[in-house]
């Protein structure tokens, strides 16, 4: 059976300098860029630590965008929601930090730069101590 591996999410943005700083301050870096043949759209790509990439679509003119209800958000694990919320949650606090005990995880929901929605993902600590 063929194997398939996420490389890269797009998400269209705005302006692709502030949306890369956001993803910045999330612990993503650069990796490379192109413009398309008719110079109306530069596609940036940030990367994550497992190279696992963002493709960050700036096209001249655009700035509004319909998130659909086909999109829903972009999950991104982080080792301390509570920080990374006081960072970088200015942009907009879609839903508050939280226990999540049916999914093992303390989460939170933020806006990108552009209204694109992410999930912060903590795990919860599990207490692996034998019941008396």
């Amino acid at each position: 059976m063929p194997r398939a591996a996420i490389l890269h999410v797009c998400l269209n943005v705005a302006d692709a300098s502030e949306s890369i700083e956001f993803y910045e301050q999330l612990g993503f870096e650069r990796s490379w860029q192109f413009t398309t043949a008719d110079g109306e759209t530069t596609n940036y790509y940030i990367a994550d630590e497992n190279g696992v990439e963002l493709q960050l679509s700036e096209t001249t003119g655009e700035e509004d965008f319909e998130m659909g209800s086909g999109w829903d958000h972009l999950a991104l694990g982080v080792d301390d929601v509570d920080q990374t919320v006081e960072t970088i949650g200015h942009y907009g606090i879609a839903e508050k930090p939280g226990t999540q005990p049916e999914a093992g995880a303390y989460t939170a929901f933020i806006e990108d730069p552009d209204g694109h929605l992410v999930e912060l993902i903590e795990p919860l600590e599990v207490d692996e101590s034998p019941e008396p």
